[in-house]
């Protein structure tokens, strides 16, 4: 079963201000709550073929485990992917104009193994939950640093 969940929010700042913020993994552990820590394997900054370990908390679990960026158009979109793990996952984001500012995409996509197979669809529920946390902190950040 592949788990696909999809996340937006419109955050009230120019699209390349989101992107570059959002695409620094070194934001990461500012914005997303389970991550914990992030260390470039590649020299930054971030590019197709970079590499960057992530060590984060989901659901109780330590995990850490190595994106590639095997996409990234700064400002448009950045495609990140692991096969580490029991949840070998592609995450996504997209910024575009929005009359508000930007409309930020966030794309989580995999298909767990293991135990995390069976449990796909409350993995799939607190991704969900935990992305909209996550944007709302991303959005405030942003927000706030423009806020006069």
């Amino acid at each position: 079963m592949t788990v696909d969940v999809i996340s937006e929010i419109v955050i009230h700042a120019e699209p390349d201000r989101v992107a570059a913020y959002a695409a620094d993994p070194d934001n990461a552990p500012r914005w997303y709550a389970n991550i914990e820590s992030v260390r470039w394997q590649t020299p930054a900054p971030a590019a197709v073929g970079s590499r960057v370990e992530f060590v984060a908390h989901f659901l109780g679990r330590r995990l850490a485990y190595t994106y590639e960026f095997v996409e990234f158009v700064p400002g448009e979109r950045l495609v990140m992917r692991t096969a580490q793990g029991p949840f070998p996952m592609e995450t996504t984001y997209t910024w575009r104009a929005h009359d508000a500012g930007t409309l930020m995409t966030l794309r989580n996509r995999g298909t767990p193994s293991g135990f995390a197979r069976v449990a796909s669809p409350a993995l799939a529920a607190a991704m969900r939950r935990a992305n909209a946390k996550d944007l709302a902190a991303l959005r405030h950040i942003i927000e706030a640093a423009s806020a006069p």
